[in-house]
């Protein structure tokens, strides 16, 4: 990789985001919407003395599930313009590599994914009193981590998809999927032994369960570090695929 290219990549990038009104509406508006809408459902909650709120154990789950869905969506329709505007095949007559645009497009949405992240974070724990016994800044590296999974799942899933609209499309199967079998509605040691498995390839129960793991305990424990490292592999995964798919269609 060219540290200048990947540099000028980057802040392209950024700045579509930037001058994207609706996305950045997506990023960091959103997600404090659908915490607020959360918060109220479970406001007046009776809860027996020490025992958490659901907000506290769902709330913690979703920032790190927003970012994850908000990036893998953003991220595969934007890499579909890339390639149908022919913006994709002009790099690639250029000295930029597919690791300069890969890296470029996981760094910028990961710095993205940081500042959403940190909003919302801000507002679940200050505004609405999220109660968790670790720190917030893990809980902010694991939504940065699950976004930058996100990126990468979107960039592969991009080569398949010719309209916006069949992008869309593979959320049901990528994104769905893995929200039900995380461990967030039934405890998956609680799942059927052949939705366990499936639960144990999807990174996003990885994720879930690093959050629960900062929920739970003050320290960060081994298992954390553990999932945390889970999904760093299954990014780097994810992004190896989704190499294969950045060919020139003409010679």
């Amino acid at each position: 990789m060219s540290p200048r290219i990947l540099g000028s990549t980057t802040k392209r990038i950024l700045n579509q985001l930037r001058h994207d009104h609706r996305t950045v509406g997506l990023l960091v508006i959103v997600p404090i919407l659908l915490l607020t809408l959360l918060y109220f459902m479970f406001k007046n909650e009776a809860l027996l003395p020490g025992q958490p709120s659901t907000f506290d154990r769902i709330g913690l789950i979703m920032l790190g599930v927003f970012p994850f869905v908000i990036m893998f969506l953003i991220t595969s329709i934007a890499m579909l313009r890339e390639r149908t505007t022919g913006t994709l095949e002009r790099l690639l007559t250029t000295p930029m590599g597919k690791l300069d645009l890969l890296f470029a497009y996981g760094i910028a949405f990961g710095i993205a994914a940081a500042i959403q992240a940190s909003i919302a974070a801000g507002v679940a724990y200050w505004l609405f009193d999220l109660d968790t016994a670790g720190s917030t800044s893990l809980v902010i590296l694991i939504a940065i981590a699950n976004a930058v999974l996100g990126v990468a799942l979107g960039l592969f899933c991009s080569a398949f998809a010719r309209t916006e609209f069949q992008a869309v499309q593979f959320m049901p199967i990528v994104v769905i999927p893995q929200f039900l079998l995380c461990g967030l509605f039934v405890a998956r040691d609680q799942m059927a032994g052949w939705l366990q498995a499936i639960s144990d390839a999807l990174p996003m129960s990885y994720a879930v369960e690093a959050l629960q793991q900062v929920g739970a305990h003050a320290d960060a424990t081994d298992t954390l570090w553990r999932d945390l490292g889970i999904v760093v592999g299954c990014v780097v995964v994810a992004l190896t695929l989704a190499a294969a798919t950045l060919r020139r269609r003409s010679p």
